[in-house]
């Protein structure tokens, strides 16, 4: 058990890594003024929406726990709604990162060069991957640690698994409904050329591709980093009865 005790200190150290590529992101400067504008606005479009879309899916969790409760433990239900909280965190960390590294790598390419806008691109980037990862350690190593039951450990990846289509479906959908609407409005009907900001479907098609590209993916690579590694245990589970099970891994 000392190495899965281990788990959890890597993803805590991985997520105080993650912050402090964030604190790098932030701490570089941001262009003009109107580069930092229209950066606000997707930055808030994007947080916005995330805030609504997490909203409705707490009442489906909640749901799910509920029945997970009644037809098999309480504490499969709990780590359900852990999964699905991980995922959004991950989600959320990452968009957060995105929208910040965004206009400072386009800021960085105009004042400094080449190599500090892929150093910001680069470390942005990071800090999804980073906390995918580092999340995925700490909700498995955690539960794997304090509850060796495969059943419940499984309801942690259905939890990062159920969070991770609506996120994924609901960020697509969203994505290319502005994309369609910027395109038919603007550049059709108005004449407005294409990503031209005085054009406020553009800035909902930007917020579109940091809530699907980002947000949306950020929760898929973790339902399938989860989903792999709670594969790999249940196939060490069926090695051996009980605790040789979990040592075979």
């Amino acid at each position: 058990m000392t190495w899965i005790a281990l788990a959890p200190v890597l993803g805590l150290a991985g997520l105080a890594m993650a912050l402090a590529l964030y604190r790098y992101v932030v701490a570089q400067p941001t262009g003009t003024a109107a580069m930092e504008a229209i950066s606000d606005q997707i930055h808030t479009g994007a947080m916005a929406f995330l805030r609504k879309e997490y909203s409705i899916l707490v009442w489906f969790v909640a749901a799910v726990a509920v029945a997970l409760a009644l037809a098999i433990s309480p504490l499969t239900a709990l780590a359900f709604v852990s999964g699905g909280l991980c995922s959004m965190l991950a989600g959320f960390f990452g968009m957060k990162a995105a929208t910040r590294a965004n206009v400072r790598t386009a800021a960085a390419a105009n004042k400094v060069g080449r190599d500090r806008a892929l150093a910001v691109a680069f470390y942005g980037g990071s800090v999804m991957g980073l906390s995918v990862a580092s999340l995925g350690l700490l909700g498995l190593g955690l539960w794997t640690w304090l509850v060796p039951d495969p059943t419940v450990v499984s309801g942690f990846a259905m939890g990062a698994s159920s969070v991770a289509l609506f996120a994924r479906v609901g960020g697509g959908i969203y994505t290319k409904s502005a994309d369609v609407g910027a395109d038919l409005v603007g550049k059709v009907e108005a004449g407005i050329p294409e990503d031209d900001p005085r054009n406020p479907a553009v800035i909902a098609d930007n917020v579109g591709d940091n809530v699907g590209d980002v947000a949306g993916m950020g929760a898929d690579l973790f339902e399938s980093y989860v989903g792999s590694v709670v594969a790999a245990m249940a196939i060490g589970f069926a090695l051996g009865p009980g605790q040789a099970g979990w040592m075979a891994l």
